[in-house]
């Protein structure tokens, strides 16, 4: 993958957190528990990356975690739930950033891989990670492609609200549902309807 090849970035949460993310960014997992919010995770997901490290880094729980494209097996697997999430764009710029790094699949993974920002984009493979689909007759390749989709940029502790370029929501009842929570913290933020990326 080439930095080229990169739109934006995407974080998956419910628009309910979005009032308290206008005023001040994403925060991480161990930051966020001190704030008011509803989460999307999957407890067994989160239980597992409470244990991880990130070589020569800070556990896991200490960055926040973006997407190359939220249209993977995580956002799959709450697609039932559509409604009450967002997709945030944010910058690529956040790839700049110090103590940035990038994993080859899900971070909690038992066989992943973490590079810093440079050499992890070298390493993995857009057309894997921007594939349509993962599904594979093998189940190996199956596997592989599923975890090459949810490959990860921790950013430690915060992403800015100023690298925050807008959100993408499933449907008009989502994007009104949004706008009324960030209305008058943020009027001219921009919503767009993608129903494509939430599995609908």
């Amino acid at each position: 993958m080439r930095p080229e090849d990169i739109e934006e970035l995407h974080y998956i949460t419910p628009i309910a957190n979005m009032g308290s993310i206008c005023r001040i960014g994403i925060i991480s997992h161990a930051k966020v528990e001190k704030v008011p919010h509803e989460s999307v995770a999957m407890d067994e997901i989160q239980a597992r990356r409470k244990k991880v490290v990130v070589p020569g880094g800070r556990p896991l729980h200490q960055y926040v975690n973006l997407y190359f494209h939220a249209r993977n097996p995580m956002m799959f697997k709450r697609k039932e739930v559509h409604k009450q999430l967002c997709v945030l764009r944010i910058d690529k710029a956040v790839l700049n950033l110090n103590q940035v790094v990038v994993t080859d699949g899900n971070a909690s993974s038992d066989y992943v891989r973490f590079y810093s920002a440079a050499v992890g984009l070298r390493v993995i493979d857009g057309y894997l990670v921007f594939a349509r689909y993962w599904n594979h007759d093998d189940p190996i390749e199956k596997f592989r492609h599923a975890s090459t989709k949810c490959s990860e940029v921790l950013v430690p502790e915060k992403v800015s609200k100023d690298l925050i370029l807008g959100a993408y929501v499933s449907c008009q009842e989502s994007k009104a549902a949004l706008y009324d929570i960030i209305r008058e913290i943020k009027p001219d933020f921009s919503i767009s309807v993608n129903p494509d990326l939430f599995f609908q």
